[in-house]
């Protein structure tokens, strides 16, 4: 019997950009070198970054102060005498509204990070993983 013939294997090139040829750097420095300098823009950048974190702060503070600051006026009500009141108010109204403030205040700082993550990183690298894998 005649043995089928099969066709040679399909040749397949690789293509690659050659050794010696360097990557163009990016049209604009990044802004990690102006930190790990310490240049002035540098300094900028990072003092814009814990400005917006000290923000943050300061106003989930200022909601906490007013939260736990109006407590008194609620012994102050009538008809707390008994006491029954004031702790379904402190049970059911201050934990719900502090964890409230707590996941604004978490939230709104990941969100400081990753702004100034990525005003830091360069363009041509990949963005970073997500840092969530480990919470619960």
């Amino acid at each position: 019997m005649a043995e089928e013939q099969q066709p040679p294997p399909r040749r397949e090139t690789v293509t690659a950009v050659p050794r010696g040829v360097r990557r163009r750097p990016p049209a604009h420095a990044p802004a990690r070198s102006e930190i790990s300098e310490h240049t002035t823009l540098g300094a900028t950048y990072v003092r814009a970054l814990m400005r917006g974190q000290l923000r943050v702060a300061l106003g989930a503070l200022g909601a906490l102060g007013l939260l736990v600051g109006t407590l008194p006026l609620v012994f102050l009500l009538p008809g707390t005498g008994s006491g029954a009141p004031v702790w379904a108010a402190l049970g059911l109204l201050v934990y719900p509204v502090l964890w409230l403030i707590a996941r604004w205040y978490v939230t709104r700082v990941e969100r400081n990070e990753a702004d100034f993550t990525g005003l830091v990183t360069d363009p041509a690298e990949p963005p970073p993983g997500p840092r969530r894998a480990g919470r619960s």
